[in-house]
């Protein structure tokens, strides 16, 4: 399984600082999204992400480089997994449920929860926006997108999990990158996954987290 500890830095950051995380996810060292366990693609982006946490938000950002990039949805729980996407799963009862937050180019959100991909609940607009989102989009001399998001998810948004704090916490856990409608669709993760058509919605094969 693979396994990722999750450095504190609650002396480093305020609660809801963009910028200062943002900078400060720049110098960690980045875990890459690149098993693509449906193949087929002759150009694959290049995706990496960093994490820390301060106990009560979880900080996370992505870098992305793909060729295509598409930004339709912009209302909360759209399905931005048709747009240039980046998801982030997390099960705090070792995969019997888990959260899934999905966030396209340009910030929009989608979260839910329950025990499988037909079995699960949007979160409420509300709960959602709660989100802080900074993204940045930039060309790459006309040879495709270079793009980074930067997230500060408060652990109050894990509304159906009584954490007190994520010190401590071992949890299971997935990163993927996706396109569905993109003109190469692809499907990418960082805990490699075995099915027979794409499916990021398996518990089995999440990760671990360690919050130190």
């Amino acid at each position: 399984m693979k396994e990722i500890k999750v450095k504190c830095i609650s002396d480093n950051i305020e609660d809801n600082c963009l910028e200062d995380a943002s900078n400060l996810l720049d110098s960690f060292n980045k875990n890459k999204i690149q098993y693509e366990p449906w193949p087929g693609l002759q150009w694959k982006p290049k995706v990496s992400f960093a994490i820390a946490h301060n106990s009560s938000n979880i900080f996370l950002k992505y870098f992305v480089e793909e060729k295509h990039i598409r930004a339709i949805n912009h209302s909360t729980n759209s399905p931005v997994y048709e747009d240039s996407c980046v998801e982030f799963f997390i099960s705090f009862d070792e995969g019997a449920t888990y959260y899934n937050i999905e966030i396209n180019c340009i910030g929009t959100a989608l979260v839910g929860y329950g025990s499988s991909k037909n079995d699960r609940q949007l979160l409420e607009t509300a709960l959602v926006d709660n989100l802080k989102r900074k993204s940045i989009t930039t060309s790459n001399n006309g040879e495709g997108f270079i793009w980074h998001l930067t997230l500060v998810i408060p652990s109050s948004i894990f509304i159906h999990s009584p954490i007190q704090k994520l010190k401590g916490l071992r949890c299971k856990a997935n990163f993927y990158k996706c396109g569905d409608l993109l003109p190469e669709p692809h499907f990418m993760t960082w805990s490699n996954i075995i099915a027979d058509i794409p499916n990021f919605h398996l518990p089995i094969f999440f990760g671990r987290l360690i919050f130190e």
